[in-house]
């Protein structure tokens, strides 16, 4: 833990309130593979709501840099709106997070696709999420090519009702869990990126432990109920983590016997 510790004191200074991530500069992204993901087309879906989409991608994703097309295409394809509760479904497009049961939100789509980017995933990686919350980040994980997903979900509800919706939609090669996220999923490290969508005040070293070498961790480090700091983290050959700061965020905070435990 002192070897994080030692990056995020120094650069945690450098955290900034604001209310969207602002990149310093274009992130660094694979070229697009070929082929196609093996989730099914959308289902549910209509002609107004693949527009609302469409327009969702050009105006709030590609107008604000993300440009890796299996992302792109991804956030194309996965209807946000079978996600939201139905009371919702109206506002699925709008870039902005949504309530969705149990004080968890769904992250605006420019966050999912900005994050998703951020792990530069190449097919065949293996993927681990942290707070599955409605499924729609592990959907979107999933409709790239040839990536393997776990995700973890510590609220036993939200849980069960995306392991359910992910079923029905077709990704039945989600890997789904209800669990403590700070512990990650050792039986199935390590991973070559980890994605956390709610804010612990440190990295968890379990997850830091269970990166491979070289791979990615993106996830929102920060005080609970205000903003936080949007970092990458790339595992080194020696086991450190070099960090990048890539703005300013505000999500759920990370909850949990781990945290407690940590403190």
């Amino acid at each position: 833990m002192r070897r994080i510790g030692v990056i995020l004191n120094l650069a945690l200074a450098l955290l900034t309130a604001c209310t969207a991530v602002t990149p310093a500069g274009p992130p660094n992204t694979p070229s697009p593979t070929s082929g196609s993901p093996s989730t099914p087309p959308s289902q549910g879906d209509g002609a107004d709501f693949a527009g609302q989409r469409e327009r969702m991608v050009i105006e709030t994703i590609e107008r604000r840099g993300v440009s890796n097309e299996d992302v792109l295409n991804a956030m194309r394809a996965v209807p946000r709106h079978l996600f939201v509760p139905e009371a919702e479904q109206t506002r699925a497009y709008g870039d902005y997070p949504l309530p969705i049961g149990y004080g968890q939100t769904i992250s605006q789509p420019y966050i999912v696709a900005l994050m998703t980017e951020l792990l530069e995933l190449e097919e065949g990686s293996k993927v681990l999420e942290i707070g599955t919350g409605s499924g729609y980040q592990a959907a979107v994980l999933a409709h790239l090519p040839s990536i393997e997903v776990y995700t973890l979900e510590i609220i036993p509800e939200l849980a069960e009702s995306a392991h359910e919706r992910l079923g029905n939609l077709g990704y039945a090669h989600v890997h789904c869990k209800q669990a403590d996220g700070y512990f990650g999923w050792p039986e199935h490290a390590p991973f070559d990126a980890i994605i956390v969508t709610a804010a612990p005040d440190h990295v968890p070293q379990p997850l830091a432990d269970q990166l491979a070498e070289g791979g990615r961790m993106v996830i929102p480090v920060g005080p609970p109920g205000g903003y936080q700091t949007l970092w990458k983290f790339v595992k080194q050959p020696d086991g450190e983590l070099q960090a990048f700061n890539m703005g300013g965020v505000a999500f759920v905070p990370f909850t949990g016997g781990g945290m407690q435990e940590s403190e």
